[in-house]
């Protein structure tokens, strides 16, 4: 699934190409998660003036509006002056007079949605419960750490419910935690000052780094311009069950959470 680092990987590779672009026409094929909410005429003449990102949605702002974009599971978008014919998994397209922008996605959980602005009812339905950007001076220590001490969850479980840090998805709270040296299943609330001061460093460190790598592709992610990502040969804990740490050579465990792998080392990471 892409996560935060995936979808700033995105955005910046095809923001500036497509800013300052008027629509000229706008296809729909099959429908995705939520219905696109307007018609699509009413798109058709407006400019987009530029591409920002909250967590994990992409926000195109328009003359009138916006369009929320959100990849789901395993969506991807891809932007150039031409495209080839449109294949079964091709949901959404834009022409702009500065290029096509096209949605693929095969499971069809990502959506598109217009939205008159951040304040209306539908914008503020995805937006308004997301949590501190952590890219950003947004993510600062002290409320990270009040919000911690308020959690009774596991810290991979809070990490990953994006009410107190937005966009720290599977991949990047294992990274986060084992950085950090902290069990995926402590309870939230028992970290101290200084664990997580650490935590909250990780989590920079680790998101900005994926970023400057062009994300993680475990599958199929690629950037609005076909480029894969690199994160995964850099990855201490993810995907190597079995495998000795790099740091004191025990084997990397994994169990399940909430219906996710979990990786760690028993031996660095105190609960």
């Amino acid at each position: 699934m892409p996560e935060l680092p995936e979808v700033e990987v995105t955005r910046r590779s095809f923001s500036d190409r497509i800013a300052g672009g008027e629509i000229q026409a706008v296809w729909l094929g099959k429908p995705l998660r939520w219905p696109l909410g307007c018609g699509l005429s009413s798109l058709v003449g407006q400019k987009v003036h530029a591409v920002r990102r909250r967590g994990k949605y992409l926000l195109l702002d328009l003359d009138r509006g916006l369009l929320l974009i959100h990849l789901g599971m395993s969506g991807s978008l891809v932007f150039a002056a031409e495209l080839p014919p449109r294949g079964p998994h091709d949901h959404f397209e834009l022409l702009t007079s500065q290029g096509h922008l096209r949605l693929h996605d095969p499971r069809r959980f990502g959506a598109v949605v217009f939205a008159e602005s951040e304040q209306s009812a539908v914008a503020v339905k995805l937006l308004g419960r997301l949590g501190m950007e952590p890219l950003t001076e947004q993510f600062a220590l002290a409320p990270f750490s009040r919000g911690l001490k308020l959690r009774r969850s596991a810290i991979k479980q809070v990490l990953l419910s994006g009410d107190l840090v937005v966009g720290v998805g599977n991949i990047y709270a294992c990274e986060a935690l084992f950085r950090a040296g902290i069990r995926p299943t402590v309870r939230a609330q028992r970290l101290s000052v200084a664990r997580a001061a650490r935590l909250h460093q990780s989590i920079r460190e680790v998101l900005s780094r994926a970023v400057e790598q062009g994300g993680t592709t475990l599958r199929d992610f690629s950037s609005a311009m076909g480029e894969s990502g690199h994160f995964q040969l850099e990855a201490a804990v993810y995907g190597r069950a079995g495998q000795p740490c790099s740091i004191c050579g025990t084997p990397i465990s994994q169990i399940r959470q909430g219906q996710r792998s979990t990786f760690f080392c028993q031996s660095c990471q105190r609960k």
